[in-house]
């Protein structure tokens, strides 16, 4: 569950607009400017992908673009970091698969 509205004494919390993308081949809602990583989280997928080598999971590790653990396939285009890209409106995602390094 996201949170969309700051009960506490701190500014108000802006999200972009709603939209919608394909995880897996499921429809889920995101907000715009979110990190693919975070609208993976909100739907509780922690394993991304499984190395090619070793088949051990990948996920989110560093978030920050330095350890390439959370590589993903996005609109077909593998390999790409979840923690670096912004969600776009139908953008596909697809988190199975073996990803390499």
């Amino acid at each position: 569950m996201r949170i969309t509205k700051i009960t506490t004494n701190l500014p108000a919390l802006r999200r972009g607009k709603t939209i919608e993308v394909i995880v897996d081949g499921r429809r889920v809602g995101a907000f715009e400017g979110e990190l693919v990583s975070t609208v993976l989280q909100a739907e509780n997928i922690c394993i991304f992908g499984r190395k090619h080598t070793t088949g051990r999971p990948s996920g989110i590790y560093c978030g920050m673009g330095v350890c390439y653990e959370c590589l993903v396939t996005i609109d077909g285009t593998p390999n790409i970091r979840a923690c670096q890209t912004f969600a776009a409106d139908q953008m596909v995602i697809e988190t199975t698969g073996n990803v390499k390094p």
